[in-house]
């Protein structure tokens, strides 16, 4: 019978299995060979008495006698009986595939990460960024969210020109993605009032930091008859509750690897709002004397704002609003103070969403593009959307791989996402 090594415990010591996977290590001792074996679902330990010309990340499948060994992992080992190679592996590896990844380089890591993702802890980080899919999408299916799948090849950008992939397409100039607004505005105006998507983003942006992607996935959500970015703020609160929970039922063995420590539900409800302005006077309090007065908010910012959330709230999660209208997109609803209804959220010293209202007045909409630059011709296909009739709405986007690096303490962004495209590197 094959069975999976996490499986191993469930079949009484004498019984014969059979177990897949990939050689982690070997030792030889006494006369017998201990190898632990790996598949996806953890590692075992297998005893020989026959020598065989094994090497690390050889392809296997052995059968055997499960017998009880307390020092072995999960308490079980299997006595072999037959062991067949199914590929061989190259002696040479690019580095020790079964020791902490943290001995090796960021650019090794990357560069080799067909092997690297071999790694257990590193594999772990896409069990758990698959599980905090899974709980987004099956929370808002749950709040009668639609799903959708979007275009990420568009004839303009919703916010302008600038930062955008331009790509030729037939004998056309178009450009990739860098949100699905346009999209999900459109479907909220079409009468489907709520839809999410998950999927990736474009910027190109000449960042070079542990915060920046130039391909990222952004998971999206939109909802009509709201009356403000507050709706949206207690629905993310909500909804990042339920994503720590699943993560706490479904991927402790992964958080254990890193050590991970989720926020507890009543922390995340009590996370503050504050606004731009006060989260600027946060910053410059929390920097101490000798600081100099912001204007914007920056990662320094970010963090300062949150180590006061935690010390006054005990939340590692802090919402700031009312952004000026100078900060943000021209679609943003105004307010009468000359703030924005728009929010970011901030966890653990890193914004992991943007998000608000959206201004819905088509009249509205066309007074307020000149103040950015921008035309009514360049943007006529978002502005049909709010012609007909479209009901106040909004929405947000979460990084999913900025939400993946702050709850496991990654260094850089980059090691939460499988292939990342950045300014240098567009493979493996």
């Amino acid at each position: 019978m094959r069975v999976l090594v996490k499986d191993m415990s469930k079949h009484v010591a004498g019984e014969e299995i059979e177990l897949c996977g990939w050689v982690h290590r070997l030792r030889e001792l006494g006369g017998l060979t201990f190898i632990i074996l790996r598949d996806r679902s953890g590692l075992a330990q297998l005893v020989m008495e026959e020598k065989l010309e094994l090497g690390l990340e050889y392809v296997v499948t052995a059968a055997g006698i499960v017998e009880s060994n307390h020092k072995a992992p999960g308490g079980f080992e299997l006595k072999v009986k037959r062991l067949n190679i199914l590929a061989a592996a190259e002696k040479d590896l690019p580095f020790q595939i079964n020791s902490d990844p943290a001995k090796t380089s960021l650019d090794i890591i990357l560069d080799k990460r067909v092997l690297s993702l071999r790694n257990p802890k590193i594999r772990a980080i896409f069990y758990i960024q698959s599980t905090i899919i899974e709980a987004f999408s099956s929370f808002l299916r749950a709040k009668d969210f639609t799903e959708i799948k979007t275009s990420k090849l568009i004839a303009s950008g919703t916010e302008g020109g600038t930062g955008l992939f331009e790509l030729e397409y037939f004998d056309k100039k178009l450009y990739l993605a860098q949100s699905p607004q346009f999209y999900k505005q459109t479907m909220v105006a079409s009468g489907m009032e709520r839809v999410f998507e998950v999927a990736h983003a474009y910027r190109a942006e000449k960042h070079d930091t542990p915060r920046h992607l130039n391909e990222y996935v952004s998971m999206d959500l939109e909802m009509a008859f709201i009356d403000s970015e507050l709706d949206l703020i207690e629905l993310e609160k909500e909804l990042l509750a339920y994503i720590f929970e699943e993560l706490r039922q479904k991927q402790e063995a992964g958080l254990v690897l890193w050590n991970a420590v989720l926020p507890k539900p009543e922390s995340i409800a009590k996370a503050p709002i504050i606004s731009h302005d006060e989260a600027l006077e946060v910053a410059v309090m929390e920097a101490g004397q000798g600081s100099k007065k912001q204007y914007e908010i920056s990662p320094e910012t970010e963090r300062l704002v949150c180590a006061w959330a935690a010390r006054e709230t005990g939340s590692e999660l802090v919402f700031i609003n009312d952004f000026p209208r100078r900060q943000r997109p021209f679609y943003a609803y105004p307010q009468s103070s000359g703030s924005t209804m728009s929010f970011d959220a901030i966890f653990r010293g890193l914004e992991i969403t943007t998000g608000g209202r959206r201004q819905e007045n088509y009249k509205a909409l066309l007074e307020s593009l000149p103040r950015f630059g921008l035309n009514a011709e360049e943007l006529s296909g978002y502005l049909d959307v709010f012609k007909y009739g479209c009901p106040p709405h909004g929405g947000f986007a979460i990084g999913c791989e900025r939400l993946t690096q702050k709850i496991l303490g990654l260094g850089n962004v980059k090691e939460a996402s499988l292939f990342p495209r950045d300014r240098k590197r567009v493979s493996p």
